[in-house]
């Protein structure tokens, strides 16, 4: 589904091997991610998520996560370059948080929209250039593949089995085929991939 914009909607997130995006402990329980967000290979997918990226989607949570922590290492010149540079890019670049009770934006660059997260990127491609981002939030990026609007996974598997925690493949999503377009293997056993949605 592209727009007259061409615009991609690109989504990027975290599993472990057996598909969860956070731990038995509930949302904030990241322990068998902890190892691999810092390696090289990690750190070099995170510069290919925005790298071509001009808009940033987020979830309400997940904007107030980010926007605490990754302005000060904008700043930060002892910062490794590559967290540097996503940093500035989120600081710098528009950002659309979908919230329900969010009045006005925290943070500069910022609206914040009450609407489900597909009519919201719907709008997004009609207009503009550049990748739309949906940015590690899976409570937007679930609906977001039930509606096919995901045109491009950027997926980290780490070498781990939660055992528990939340699932973004839930049954149910309509069946769609992806391309493998990029693949880099990790000394830990970490994986970064790129998925584009065949049309």
């Amino acid at each position: 589904m592209t727009d007259s914009t061409g615009r991609r909607v690109t989504a990027n997130l975290a599993l472990t091997l057996d598909g969860r995006y956070n731990g038995p402990g509930g949302p904030g329980d990241f322990a068998a991610f902890a190892p691999y967000v810092t390696t090289d290979v990690a750190r070099d997918h995170m510069t290919r998520i925005w790298e071509s990226a001009t808009t940033a989607v987020l979830g309400r949570l997940n904007a107030e996560g980010f926007m605490g922590y990754w302005p000060s290492v904008a700043e930060d010149e002892n910062a490794d370059p590559r967290d540097r540079g996503y940093a500035k890019w989120l600081v710098d670049t528009e950002k659309v948080v979908l919230s329900t009770t969010l009045a006005e934006a925290p943070w500069e660059r910022t609206r914040v929209v009450n609407a489900p997260a597909a009519d919201v990127v719907a709008a997004l491609k009609a207009t503009g250039e550049g990748d739309i981002l949906v940015n590690s939030s899976p409570s937007l990026i679930k609906p977001l593949l039930s509606a096919d609007l995901v045109d491009r996974l950027y997926l980290m598997i780490f070498p781990e089995i939660a055992g528990g925690g939340q699932r973004l493949f839930d049954d149910g999503l309509p069946a769609t085929t992806w391309t493998l377009t990029h693949q880099e293997t990790g000394a830990l056993g970490e994986i970064a991939m790129v998925y584009d949605r065949a049309r």
